[in-house]
């Protein structure tokens, strides 16, 4: 049959099938109560982690433009309380002669913890991987500090890609006697600069916490319906917060906390649900290559 001859109908019945068996798996898999568990974590290793990151890049960045650069990406991850957490960077930055090895190891410790419970998340959906195949516990431990390190060096390139586009926003093009500002140039590409670099982030984390090798296609796939997923909550969460929230009456002090954990759950749960349909991808494909064992069947909790 060829694709000229199947119907729209039939194509559209196909992909709400396909839509609705992954939300159903999703929800078998307790993908909302993992995702709560990844942002608790998250929000525990946060700070320590941006904390480590801007104390060794401020050796080789100037640490006003770092900040710079870090507070304006927080706001893909945290909408609208990058500032509380700038203030705390800052602060810390300041003091940062005063820090031990004692307390920079328990950051590093801390730091790794969402990584952690990132992998075994990703170990319940891509459960039909890891009847086959299992990782080395040596590598799931090194794991999340190769990705401190990868991170700490995305973040160098991007903040040197930020302070040229920057640099670019303060220059004015002079066409016939009209002089024209490149602001809204350099607006619109540090936002294509942070949404590719949210995508890439997405496809590194599809590729490397599950078990095993995983196609680079399909990890794209997760990754931008992941990225643009989350474009479109973030933007409803910045409205929700600033429009019509009384978050800050109920919480008072704990408001910024309360807002960040939302924030991290709601991300956590749009990355696993990418990595659900992945997974449904893959089983799809393994269903018509070879049956299934019954222990990599997907499972209830």
């Amino acid at each position: 049959m060829h694709l000229t001859d199947v119907r729209p109908r039939d194509l559209l019945r196909s992909a709400w099938r396909f839509i609705w068996h992954t939300l159903v798996q999703y929800r078998a898999n307790q993908g909302l109560l993992l995702a709560g568990a990844v942002g608790y974590y998250a929000l525990l290793s946060i700070v320590p982690l941006l904390i480590l990151t801007v104390i060794a890049l401020s050796h080789v960045v100037d640490p006003d433009l770092l900040l710079s650069t870090v507070a304006h990406y927080l706001e893909w991850v945290v909408p609208g309380q990058s500032r509380a957490l700038i203030a705390e960077l800052a602060a810390f930055l300041r003091n940062r002669g005063t820090s031990g090895w004692l307390l920079l190891v328990t950051m590093l410790f801390f730091s790794s913890l969402a990584f952690t419970v990132l992998e075994n998340a990703m170990s319940v959906i891509f459960v039909h991987r890891v009847a086959i195949r299992r990782r080395h516990f040596l590598v799931s431990a090194v794991l999340p500090y190769c990705y401190i390190a990868v991170i700490s060096l995305g973040l160098l390139v991007v903040t040197i890609v930020s302070g040229r586009l920057l640099a670019i926003g303060e220059r004015h093009l002079d066409v016939l006697g009209h002089e024209w500002s490149l602001d809204r140039l350099s607006s619109g590409l540090l936002y294509l600069l942070g949404f590719f670099g949210e995508i890439m982030l997405l496809t590194s984390i599809y590729m490397v916490m599950p078990v095993g090798r995983l196609s680079i296609r399909r990890a794209l796939c997760g990754a931008v319906l992941a990225a643009v997923l989350w474009e479109i909550s973030r933007h409803l969460l910045v409205w929700y917060f600033t429009s019509l929230s009384q978050v800050s009456r109920v919480y008072g002090s704990l408001t910024t906390a309360i807002v960040v954990l939302l924030s991290l759950e709601i991300a956590a749960a749009l990355l696993l649900l990418g990595a659900q349909v992945i997974a449904e991808l893959e089983r799809g494909d393994w269903k018509k290559d070879r049956q299934l064992p019954e222990e990599a069947k997907p499972f209830r909790t």
